[in-house]
């Protein structure tokens, strides 16, 4: 059983940079597609980005594009969402996720996803 942790809760300003991390819980999930997904108070989640199993394929939405990058290191089975010029409207709860055999079709749903971590908060404001 893959078990996801987001790194810790995080304040910061506009224009600042954070990067999270997916810890695995001691399961390995270097076969799955690592998806990242947000969500803001009385929304719905969304996709962020996403990077299949061995990183050589990277979505993204359009909301972050050009300032999120995706990443994942298979050796220390970390995967990393690194995200730049954080805006107001970034504010949400984040989540990674994983899931085997997701088609480009399907990567941006929630329901492709098997194993999902708890979110962590990320809070933009000055």
């Amino acid at each position: 059983q893959v078990q996801l942790a987001e790194s810790g809760e995080r304040l910061v300003q506009p224009g600042d940079s954070l990067t999270l991390s997916c810890a695995s819980g001691g399961g390995r999930y270097t076969r799955n597609t690592i998806g990242w997904f947000r969500q803001a108070p009385g929304k719905e989640r969304t996709f962020v980005a996403a990077i299949s199993w061995n990183g050589g394929i990277t979505y993204y939405a359009d909301s972050v594009k050009g300032r999120f990058t995706v990443s994942r290191n298979n050796a220390e089975n970390t995967p990393y969402l690194q995200m730049n010029n954080l805006k107001p409207e970034d504010t949400a709860v984040y989540y990674c996720a994983a899931g085997v055999s997701i088609s480009r079709v399907a990567v941006k749903r929630t329901s492709a996803y098997h194993y999902w971590g708890q979110g962590t908060q990320v809070t933009v404001s000055s």
